[in-house]
């Protein structure tokens, strides 16, 4: 059996969640307790059973785009799609080009508009050696407000095929969204309400922001072998001084660090690579496998993730082989819901 093998599991495909729950806090949360070793079937909305005053809830605040493009080739009319991942301050595009047939520089797009027409030209100029395309729109607008008319809520895949309704707007965005920046939600952040948010605060639960913008990379299979040749995804976040201080204060008196979700934990321990958490502002290549020590969080909210996965790995890593593996079945055997609209897990 290779490395990878171990982060493999058979997933009945109705398992895979289409829209996420009725309400944000009527999800199923599988709370993991390292400690005793057992598992407790609760709900989101019980999460504050188990956070004490004193204790530090860390949220990503990115916000997602609407980064999903879907267009037409001018010079063959074919059907186009790409994913914007970033703008220059030139006003150049980075993007991923799907189509049939191959694209050459000098190439121009029709961008569809959100109500079915062509809109802004999209002309490509260099391909990258990643394989992306810089591009330049042919409009004078910035680059969010001009996705705000072209693009589409940028789901994976396995959600209807990556076909967005007009509910994905809201659901596939957390309450505290603030920077934005994202190609993929931090999913964990979805199952939050502001309800919730305020019922953790008036019990005396820190709520401490910090961003990380979550890239395409967070949902590729790792292809190499070993975890140790995997090239892991660059991803850019900031840690402010206050949300450190604040932290740096919760562990002084005594209480947890909570993260939630793992692009919370990737930034947290980017910025404690020193042995203290520092306040941050970059790209994180952190790859997060076993061996690891974790300096920076107590507890861990999760959402189930993909096979072969980064995400997967670092779970794994921080909750324990053999209790993780075990949740994971457990969470099959109940018809748990997985993946971005799915159900989550405390891991204590």
């Amino acid at each position: 059996m290779s490395e990878l093998d171990k982060y493999e599991y058979e997933l009945p495909k109705e398992l895979v969640a289409q829209s996420p729950a009725i309400s944000r806090t009527d999800a199923r949360l599988l709370v993991v307790h390292r400690d005793r070793n057992c598992l407790e079937h609760r709900f989101i909305r019980d999460l504050p059973e188990y956070l004490n005053q004193g204790d530090c809830l860390i949220i990503n605040d990115t916000r997602v785009i609407p980064a999903r493009l879907v267009g037409r080739r001018r010079n063959t009319g074919g059907r186009w799609e790409g994913l914007f991942l970033e703008a220059s301050p030139d006003g150049l595009w980075r993007v991923i080009c799907k189509t049939r047939g191959k694209l050459k520089p000098g190439d121009s797009v029709a961008l569809m508009s959100n109500a079915g027409n062509d809109d802004v030209e999209l002309q490509l100029t260099i391909q990258q050696g990643d394989g992306t395309w810089i591009a330049r729109p042919k409009a004078e607008e910035d680059a969010l407000s001009l996705l705000e008319r072209v693009g589409r809520v940028p789901l994976p895949p396995y959600i209807r095929k990556g076909e967005m309704v007009e509910s994905d707007r809201e659901q596939y965005q957390t309450v505290f969204a603030q920077i934005p920046g994202a190609v993929a939600a931090p999913t964990a952040g979805l199952h939050f309400s502001t309800s919730l948010l305020d019922r953790l605060a008036r019990q005396g639960v820190e709520i401490c922001p910090l961003t990380l913008h979550v890239g395409p990379g967070t949902f590729r299979p790792i292809s190499a072998e070993r975890l140790a040749d995997h090239q892991m995804h660059s991803e850019w976040g900031s840690i402010e001084k206050q949300t450190v201080d604040l932290i740096t204060d919760c562990r002084r008196r005594g209480g947890r660090v909570v993260a939630v979700g793992t692009t919370t934990v990737r930034l947290l321990e980017t910025a404690s690579a020193s042995g203290e958490l520092m306040p941050f502002s970059g790209h994180t290549e952190l790859f997060i496998r076993p061996p690891y020590k974790f300096r920076s969080i107590d507890a861990l909210l999760t959402n189930f993730h993909l096979p072969r996965t980064t995400l997967l790995v670092l779970v794994r890593t921080f909750g324990g082989e053999e209790l993780i593996r075990w949740a994971y079945e457990e969470a099959i055997s109940q018809r748990y819901r997985f993946f971005s609209y799915g159900d989550a897990m405390l891991i204590m």
